[in-house]
């Protein structure tokens, strides 16, 4: 057990939840007090001593399922129904689950209501049962495939038309138009659909970890912690938790600012008053006194390419930006497709973000000509109508992948901006390797940039949002572009 621990303790550490050597000593000691036999009571132990962030929690369980999880038969064994004259388990792969075997139909319908009736009546045995028979029939799970849990998983919810669950869940409920009662029968249904969901990804985990072992297993369904995942490449579950965590890591941030920015570092040496304080010592400087810091917040420009895939990741940038905006003297922000438009006013105090979003969408005027990336014009109209944005006290950053459907570059015009502000950033969402390839002109803008990054992730983004929040001086030109995640603060 402890060796299962130990590893488990790793496969934590290797996908980015911090579980330090104490907490491990926590967990070992638990173990002492828990059931073993029972996985909820060894779950909810271990996440206890271990898991200090919710965000971590869905990382977690993925990884106490693959070490923890109740072991299953081997793939190609036979369960009590097989022995009875069944079909093996195992057998059931392409010929079971294919997509036009109208007795596997049957079988399939014929499981859905059963495990509707399992939900309803709450029999947890009779679910664990039925849905290891789902994963025999319709999973076309076979000892040594390599395939991934995900594919297996999204086959059997496919074949038994999972994803109308919580609708035939909902039929039997009578809220006689009671709104409480209609809530209460939503969230109901809901969370069956979840206890079957989460029931199938075990099982299946459970096949995978019988077939291959748990340390393969978990290298193939490791779950990215939340500020790690990719924002070009998120799928739509992925983007609500990233949702859900944005207001949480910004106020997290904005009040580990607003302490380094009252701490501070010691100021310039206060001469005068060093001297007369030495004058209590006999002319010895023994007391050095300081000036306090002058510590100005900076004002910010955003420029954001809201155009196609970078639509997510600037929506991300302004929505983070915004959620720490009184850590910084004035925000305004731009947006731009081939046209450019400010979009402040959208997102003031106590809007309602998505909301905005879709009234800048509406009524911004974001398209010149034929809503493409044109790179060059957005910069020309914005020098042309809000050159009085960029003063000697603004730091821009500009986000966007630079892909400019090879159309003018506007390099003359972003030469003028990084002249007059204090900085210039950019932020490219794209892997670095892509840069310069088909029509990104990203080469064309690095000597002008302060610095570039490749930011995929909130935690790339929230480092990144730091060193602008706390200036520490005149900022030197690098002309250096990488992955922001090898010298971020927020990893330091």
């Amino acid at each position: 057990m402890l060796h299962s621990l130990t590893e488990f303790v790793e496969e934590l550490r290797a996908v980015g939840v911090p579980v330090s050597m104490v907490e491990t000593l926590d967990a070992a000691e638990a173990l002492r007090y828990i059931d073993l036999s029972n996985p909820e009571a060894l779950r909810a132990g271990l996440a206890a001593t271990m898991v200090k962030n919710e965000r971590h929690y869905v990382a977690f369980e993925t990884a106490f399922d693959v070490f923890f999880g109740l072991k299953a038969a081997p793939l190609g064994t036979t369960d009590d129904d097989d022995q009875a004259g069944e079909r093996p388990v195992g057998s059931g792969g392409e010929g079971a689950a294919g997509e036009g075997g109208g007795g596997a139909d049957l079988e399939a319908e014929a499981l859905f209501e059963a495990i509707l009736q399992a939900l309803r009546t709450g029999d947890e045995a009779a679910l664990r049962r039925l849905v290891a028979r789902a994963v025999d029939r319709l999973s076309g799970l076979e000892p040594g495939r390599p395939v991934g849990g995900r594919y297996y998983f999204y086959r059997v919810m496919r074949r038994l038309n999972a994803e109308g669950l919580p609708g035939r869940l909902q039929e039997e409920a009578d809220p006689a138009g009671d709104p409480l009662a209609e809530r209460l029968a939503v969230e109901d249904a809901k969370a069956l659909a979840d206890q079957f969901r989460t029931e199938l990804r075990r099982e299946i985990v459970r096949r995978l970890v019988a077939d291959r072992g748990t340390q393969a297993v978990a290298r193939t369904l490791r779950t990215p912690l939340v500020e790690d995942i990719d924002l070009m490449h998120a799928t739509r579950d992925e983007l609500a938790r990233i949702e859900r965590a944005v207001a949480p890591l910004a106020r997290k941030l904005a009040t580990r600012l607003a302490q380094r920015r009252k701490r501070g570092r010691k100021g310039r040496l206060d001469v005068r008053r060093t001297i007369r304080r030495s004058l209590a010592h006999g002319g010895a400087l023994l007391e050095p006194k300081f000036r306090p810091p002058r510590r100005s917040k900076p004002e910010l420009v955003l420029l954001c390419d809201v155009s196609g895939s970078m639509a997510t990741f600037a929506r991300f940038t302004m929505q983070f930006t915004y959620a720490i905006g009184h850590q910084f003297s004035k925000v305004r922000t731009f947006a731009f497709v081939d046209g450019i438009d400010e979009v402040t006013e959208y997102f003031g105090s106590g809007s309602d973000f998505s909301e905005a979003l879709l009234t800048m969408g509406r009524e911004a005027a974001l398209v010149w000509r034929d809503g493409h990336s044109d790179y060059g014009n957005a910069l020309a109209r914005f020098d042309e109508v809000y050159s009085e944005a960029i003063t000697s006290r603004t730091t821009v950053i500009v986000t966007g992948d630079a892909r400019n459907n090879y159309r003018e570059s506007g390099i003359d015009v972003l030469a003028g901006i990084a002249e007059r502000a204090r900085a210039l950033y950019w932020l490219n969402p794209e892997a670095s390797r892509y840069w310069n390839t088909g029509d990104s002109i990203m080469g064309s803008y690095l000597p002008l940039c302060t610095d570039t990054y490749e930011v995929r992730t909130l935690r790339q983004l929230e480092g990144f949002v730091e060193r602008v929040a706390l200036p520490t001086g005149p900022p030197a030109r690098s002309h250096v572009g990488g992955e922001y995640a090898t010298t971020s603060p927020f990893l330091a």
